[in-house]
């Protein structure tokens, strides 16, 4: 399948998880890989599995809290490979723990990694799409933001929420570019999220039955392929729009 052929895609956080997953699926539709994160002999491995299929791919290494780094990496990509079509804002550090327990650092780091990392790499990657014509930006939210329950979430709810609010704005500003602004909330089968399942087994149960489908995603199948889908032209008038991939247990509404 070759419907994202010669579209470049920056995918930060892509060394592991749902990260790996989208970079994996993009690739395998024909887009040119860009795999930012700070391990970069994790990146390079998803790069050497993407290059077995045929795809191309190469890591950056990126802090995603450090504006110097990101602006660093954006040039590169950009160099290496003439532009970028497509952003995926997927890295996170993520604070949890009732608000009592949550550090001011730990609340800063969350907002450092998402929303202010969010902000700057759009930013950044603004211009490039713009001179191409356009292009496709995903912002990583939760459904821990409309938790009917949001003891221990509060911080994280709050990171999270800000960077829907920033997904709206620039779709909005920027649509006239041809840019469109997609937040997705996806429950995916990440190293951590596996971690957890294991040790909580009868939580991760009473979990699982808040799922209608009863399961997590598939970081590649389920959430990786959606987004290569959404980048396609069949979806070219949808914007805005926060879009749970999730197996229908959020109520965005």
């Amino acid at each position: 399948m070759a419907a994202l052929s010669g579209k470049v895609a920056i995918v930060t956080g892509a060394g592991q998880g749902v990260g790996r997953g989208i970079a994996l699926a993009l690739a395998k539709r024909g887009a040119t890989l860009a795999l930012l994160g700070r391990t970069k002999a994790k990146l390079d491995s998803v790069a050497t599995e993407i290059a077995a299929f045929g795809g191309t791919a190469q890591g950056f290494a990126c802090d995603v809290k450090d504006a110097v780094s990101i602006g660093d990496a954006v040039a590169g990509v950009t160099s290496a490979f003439g532009g970028v079509d497509i952003l995926v804002n997927n890295a996170q550090e993520v604070p949890l723990g009732p608000l009592m327990a949550v550090s001011d650092a730990a609340f800063e780091a969350g907002f450092d990694s998402g929303p202010l990392a969010t902000f700057r790499f759009m930013k950044a990657c603004h211009p490039h799409m713009k001179r191409r014509g356009g292009g496709v930006i995903f912002n990583l939210a939760s459904s821990a933001a409309v938790r009917w329950d949001m003891a221990n979430y509060g911080a994280y709810a709050a990171v999270k929420q800000a960077i829907r609010s920033l997904s709206r704005a620039a779709a909005a500003e920027w649509g006239v570019d041809g840019i469109r602004v997609l937040t997705i909330a996806p429950h995916a089968k990440s190293p951590g999220l596996v971690q957890w399942i294991e040790n909580n087994p009868a939580e991760a149960e009473a979990f699982f039955r808040t799922i209608p489908l009863r399961r997590v995603g598939e970081c590649e199948e389920d959430i990786g392929e959606a987004v290569a889908g959404l980048c396609g032209p069949e979806f070219a008038y949808l914007t805005g729009a926060t879009i749970p991939l999730d197996g229908g247990q959020a109520n965005f509404d």
